[in-house]
């Protein structure tokens, strides 16, 4: 049955299809430009418009092209970002690293404690969450970090900050929220240092549920549109750290023309998840489609550095 709706997904679906050829090499002679070009007809069915870009999607696959400071490379290395945000916003904030490692052999699981998260340095996936150390599945581990690894997540979807992040494993604090079985997202858009909306991601780790994405405005109203997921059928009260994350973001992104920055609630204590510059990597539809109008609205493409 998997394998039936693969070979359907790759026969029918032209966006999975070239993101799968391009993670196994297909288009390397093809420059960013024509790739994203391509990419941006088959996602949303007109030709991406670079030349005056108007939607958020369009401004992100904009920014891929000219918007290459170097920094952004230790921004998106889910280790070496840690330091970054540490020195802006405080230690207290950051997951505590338990290790990090070049490859999957290195790690001393003896060294680790009973529950614990791995994660890849330079790309999105790969997570292996263990709850328990003497049931986790080592050979079933090893082969999704292996892969992650191997991995070129610049290839996918020509997101140039991620093609210089060293490819290494690291060990994090495992921690769940109030909840007692997941950990929620608070998804901060920031642009030029100042929050427009947020998203919280639920239902990331369930088995039997699609992931959730529900998002708000900066004073956390609830907005009426979908991305990429549902809309979860749950009513969210305005979390009590919510106005300290919104300030965080602020103080991390500033300077930036937009970035996505992401906070985790752990019965009240906020940490720090990530910098992310190209949410969904821009090609993701807005539902209805004037949100993708909106958020383009407040990106400033003057404001960017060549």
């Amino acid at each position: 049955m998997h394998l039936i709706k693969g070979i359907r997904t790759f026969l029918f679906d032209k966006e999975k299809r070239t993101i799968f050829l391009a993670q196994h090499g297909f288009y390397k002679t093809m420059s960013d430009r024509d790739f994203l070009c391509m990419q941006f007809k088959n996602v949303f069915g007109y030709d991406l418009n670079l030349e005056n870009p108007q939607t958020y999607n369009e401004k992100l696959q904009w920014l891929k092209l000219n918007d290459r400071n170097p920094q952004y490379v230790q921004l998106v290395d889910k280790y070496q970002v840690k330091e970054i945000v540490a020195n802006i916003i405080g230690e207290q904030y950051i997951i505590p690293t338990l290790g990090v490692w070049d490859s999957f052999d290195e790690i001393d699981f003896s060294k680790l404690p009973n529950q614990f998260v791995l994660k890849c340095t330079h790309d999105s996936g790969g997570l292996v969450i263990c709850t328990n150390k003497s049931k986790l599945n080592m050979s079933a581990t090893k082969k999704k970090i292996d892969k992650c690894l191997k991995n070129d997540y610049y290839m996918q979807n020509r997101e140039w900050p991620y093609k210089d992040v060293p490819r290494r494993i690291i060990a994090e604090a495992y921690m769940v929220d109030e909840s007692g079985y997941e950990l929620k997202d608070y998804k901060f858009f920031c642009f030029d240092g100042k929050v427009k909306a947020m998203f919280i991601a639920s239902d990331r780790e369930s088995n039997t549920e699609e992931t959730k994405f529900d998002f708000f405005d900066a004073e956390f109203r609830k907005l009426p549109f979908t991305n990429g997921h549902p809309n979860s059928t749950k009513q969210y009260e305005k979390p009590k750290t919510f106005e300290e994350m919104k300030s965080l973001a602020e103080k991390i992104s500033a300077g930036l023309p937009q970035a996505r920055i992401d906070f985790y609630d752990v019965n009240g204590k906020v940490y720090f998840g990530e910098i992310t510059f190209f949410h969904w990597s821009g090609f993701k539809k807005f539902e209805p489609p004037i949100w993708d109008k909106k958020f383009g609205e407040w990106i400033d493409l003057t404001r960017v550095k060549k």
